[in-house]
Order: structure tokens, then C-alpha cells, then sequence
């Protein structure tokens, strides 16, 4: 038969904290407690009334005994010289991950950092089975990190970052569910890569960009001798759209300005000396 999860017998452990027996010595501490308590009324209350806030839960120990589940938020009563308590605040921490240096699946060296956004879901467990919770996750979050991301390719680190802060978020929530602590979030921050590596890149983009760049031109070129070779056929299929086009050409000659000095010649000279060739 399967054991209970940790969180489950933890519960049902706390459940029971006021059933325990706390022995001869621990009842004489506590009769004795009451007894000051009402010797010094009403001066004791300064004492025995605390305040917790509506995003904190306190932890009572009496007797070094977990009493009860955790109290608050608001007033409640520990009882000197035999309860402890702890506040443990449940609102949501956010820690960044110092850059973890990491060789990636393709054997490159990269430095990574992140950011893990946590909160504590049960004040007790988070007292009882962690020393120091947040710091825990810390730990292991960097840990985690570097876990994932050494079995991920430098183009799996940069295009899916996505992907990779989900499973680094399963991964901490199964390592911290024994704690009492949920993450909620993880995001990769940066991927810095060495200079060497960034040279070679940049290189690579712009051979790249260049290739595609004389692709284009003669795409264009191509596209260009089509067209011309369009326009003398039409051209030829009519003189007149030559003569038009000759003066065309003249006029935009003569509007610059500049020292050329242009000396026109008739068109039907040059068909006669063509005819005379040919004949």
C-alpha cells in the first residue's frame, strides 16, 4: 500500500497538535504561566495579545509542540514562558537567480540568469520540514537552471524561452511541494553569450544578409532586361515611338546642367546609312 503524500500526513499531524500530552513538568509551566498571567493582570495582556496582518499566518510552538494550524490573520493569544510563535508571510516573493554559467547540448558556454516568483501555501510546513524556505528555493532554483538548460541547444536557449521556463516551473514546484512553498512563475532574463561566439554571429548574419542581397539584384536585373527587351520590341514595331523617344532623351539632356554638348542627328539619316548597309 502507497504512503500518503508529505503534505498530507504533515496536515493531518497538525491537526492533532492539541490532542498531545504534555507531560508533568509541561502542565506545572503551564499552571504556573496562567498564574502570572493573572497576577499581573491586566499589564500581562501587553504580552499575551499579538496581531498578525491579513497577509501573514503565525506558527505557535508550546513547548517546542506545533500548537494548532497556523493563526490569523488578526488577534490571538500565546500564553509567556511556554509559547513561540513564527510569522511566515504568504505573499508572493520575487528573487533573481544570479547567471549561471552553463555549457549547453552543443558544447558552448553560455551565462544565464532568471527571475522565480514564489509564495508560501502552507505556514506550517514551511516551518517544519525547511529550515530556510525562501532561501531553499533559491538554491535549488539555481540548480534547476542550470539542470535544464545543460540539455537545450544555444538555438533552443534563444528561440524558446517559453518552453523553458514551463519546465523549470514543474521542476521547482516538485522540488518545493514538500516545503509548504508553490512557484508560480519563472522567466529567463538573459542569455549572455561569450564575445568570440557574438563576432562569429554577427559574421554569419551579415554573410547571410549580403547573399541575399545579390539574390535580389539580380532577381531585379533579370526582371529590368525582360522589360527593355519588351520596350524594343514594341519600339520596333513603330518609328515614330523611336523618333519619340530620341527626343525624350534630348530633353533630358538639355534640362541638366552641365558642359555636354549635343549635336542631334536626324533619324532618317541613320535609317538610310542602315538601309544602305543592309543593302
Amino acid at each position: 500500500m502507497n504512503a500518503p503524500p508529505i503534505t498530507t500526513r504533515i496536515r493531518r499531524f497538525s491537526n492533532s497538535h492539541e490532542d498531545y500530552n504534555l507531560g508533568l513538568c509541561g502542565y506545572i509551566l503551564l499552571m504556573l504561566s496562567y498564574a502570572l498571567i493573572c497576577l499581573t493582570f491586566p499589564f500581562s495582556l501587553t504580552v499575551c495579545l499579538k496581531v498578525v496582518q491579513e497577509y501573514e499566518r503565525a506558527v505557535m510552538f508550546r513547548l517546542g509542540r506545533i500548537l494548532g494550524g497556523a493563526k490569523g490573520p488578526g488577534l490571538f493569544i500565546i500564553v509567556p514562558c511556554v509559547d513561540a510563535y513564527t510569522k511566515v508571510d504568504l505573499r508572493t516573493v520575487t528573487f533573481d537567480v544570479p547567471p549561471q554559467e552553463i555549457l549547453t547540448k552543443d558544447s558552448v558556454t553560455v551565462a544565464v540568469d532568471a527571475v522565480v516568483y514564489f509564495r508560501v501555501f502552507d505556514p506550517v510546513i514551511s516551518i517544519t520540514n525547511v529550515e530556510d524556505a525562501p532561501k531553499s528555493t533559491q538554491l535549488l532554483a539555481a540548480t534547476s537552471l542550470r539542470n535544464v538548460l545543460g540539455t537545450k541547444s544555444l538555438q533552443e536557449i534563444l528561440s524558446d524561452r517559453e518552453s523553458i521556463a514551463q519546465t523549470m516551473q514543474a521542476a521547482l514546484d516538485e522540488g518545493t511541494e514538500g516545503w509548504g512553498v508553490r512557484v508560480e512563475r519563472v522567466e529567463v532574463k538573459d542569455v549572455r553569450l561569450p564575445v568570440q561566439l557574438q563576432r562569429a554571429m554577427a559574421a554569419e548574419a551579415e554573410a547571410a544578409r549580403e547573399a541575399r542581397a545579390k539574390v535580389i539584384a539580380a532577381e531585379g536585373e533579370q526582371k529590368a532586361s525582360r522589360a527593355l527587351k519588351d520596350a524594343a520590341d514594341v519600339i520596333m514595331q513603330s518609328p515614330t515611338a523611336l523618333q519619340l523617344r530620341y527626343l525624350q532623351t534630348l530633353t533630358t539632356i538639355a534640362s541638366e546642367k552641365n558642359s555636354t554638348i549635343v549635336f542631334p542627328i536626324p533619324i532618317e539619316l541613320m535609317q538610310a546609312a542602315i538601309t544602305t548597309y543592309h543593302s
